[in-house]
């Protein structure tokens, strides 16, 4: 099996922090140069440091808010104007918690404009460059509500389950070029964003932060947390030459926890 990278451009959004860090950390230590995007910049260049050179890559960055496709989508364009990208990994941070029934309709169209607006323009600017090559791996990092709905995250649950829904389009659509598209289901990873979510429900409930965390664990087969590093390993085992054959698909990596099949 090749799971060797190198040669290969990624571009990864999202990267700052948490699980796009970790996907861009293990994507770079299979020798891929690494190209992280974030609307930080002075947080992109830490993250840079943190990457693999071993393999001689020159990683960079570039500096785009998810908020603003416009700008997304002209940052990329001048990006591949010079290079071509041959891993993607559409990361961004997820909509804020609540029903649906409680959520404004401008909620749905800010993340569905975060979500699968950005995700959208960034695949078919990169799209051309991987036909040219033959190679691509689209990977998206979603949630796993795309397979069973999650309490208290209406709009994300909504806008999850599109991103689900036009990934497997695309990979109908672009699998003849050589070109996979997969998504990746990350369940409870000890993030920024999990705590947050943990502090949420301790203030709505009126509980303990740390008895939220056990009952939360407690629904985990595996009975803990998942590590960025962890589904960054699944990231990049989809980038990599040997998974050529996998395409299509939504992986859910929660240590069971997602009850279907």
């Amino acid at each position: 099996m090749i799971f060797d990278l190198t040669g290969k451009t990624a571009l990864i959004g999202g990267s700052t922090q948490g699980i796009g860090l970790a996907s861009a950390q293990a994507l770079a230590s299979l020798g891929a140069r690494c190209i992280l995007i974030s609307r930080n910049e002075e947080k992109l260049q830490q993250a840079v440091k943190t990457l693999d050179t071993k393999g001689g890559q020159k990683h960079g960055y570039l500096v785009a808010d998810y908020a603003n496709p416009d700008m997304v989508r002209d940052v990329v364009t001048a990006f591949v104007s010079n290079n071509t990208v041959h891993i993607l990994v559409n990361n961004s941070g997820g909509p804020a918690g609540g029903p649906a029934s409680k959520a404004k309709p401008e909620e749905f169209l800010a993340a569905f404009n975060q979500h699968l607006i950005c995700n959208h323009i960034i695949t078919l600017l990169v799209a051309e460059g991987m036909k040219r090559e033959g190679y691509g791996r689209i990977i998206n990092i979603i949630s796993t509500s795309v397979k069973i709905p999650l309490k208290d995250l209406g709009v994300s649950n909504t806008i999850r389950g599109a991103v689900a829904s036009w990934a497997k389009t695309m990979a109908n659509e672009l699998g003849q070029f050589g070109i996979t598209v997969n998504n990746v289901l990350p369940g409870a990873t000890s993030t920024e964003r999990l705590a947050t979510i943990l502090n949420n429900k301790s203030t709505k409930t009126g509980k303990d932060v740390e008895e939220v965390e056990k009952e939360m664990m407690d629904e985990i087969p595996a009975r803990r947390f998942g590590k960025p590093e962890e589904i960054a390993a699944m990231v990049a085992f989809l980038a990599t030459p040997a998974a050529a054959y996998v395409n299509g698909t939504s992986i859910p990596v929660d240590g069971g926890r997602t009850g279907s099949i």
